[in-house]
């Protein structure tokens, strides 16, 4: 028979780790780099950018556009990145509060 009151104290533990581990993503950090390390960016699981390093030689007037677009490739990298360190964070946190319910993906919840 299904135990309704177990699984809302499963539920109840699963929101008390989802916010734990929400609030531990700005402590997963992840680089990238474009250009051949000409930029690097640094995000947090947070999504937000750390740390951008620029190599003094591709600060030109004339290559600006090259300039922009090398930081948004290495942004992009990154984010990428740290999004797969988050997810894992999510899976490792929440593993064995709720049973394997095929469709419920609590990565979306990040």
């Amino acid at each position: 028979m299904f135990d309704m009151m177990g699984m809302l104290g499963k539920i109840k533990d699963l929101q008390a780790k989802m916010k734990e581990a929400q609030d531990n993503l700005v402590h997963i950090q992840a680089s990238a780099e474009a250009g051949a390390g000409m930029v690097k960016a640094t995000v947090n699981g947070k999504k937000q950018v750390v740390k951008i390093e620029i190599d003094p030689d591709v600060i030109k007037p004339d290559d600006r556009e090259m300039l922009q677009d090398l930081v948004v490739a290495a942004v992009n990298k990154a984010l990428a990145e740290v999004d797969g360190k988050a997810r894992e964070e999510l899976k490792k946190t929440t593993q064995g509060i709720l049973p394997n319910i095929p469709g419920m993906d609590l990565s979306s919840l990040l």
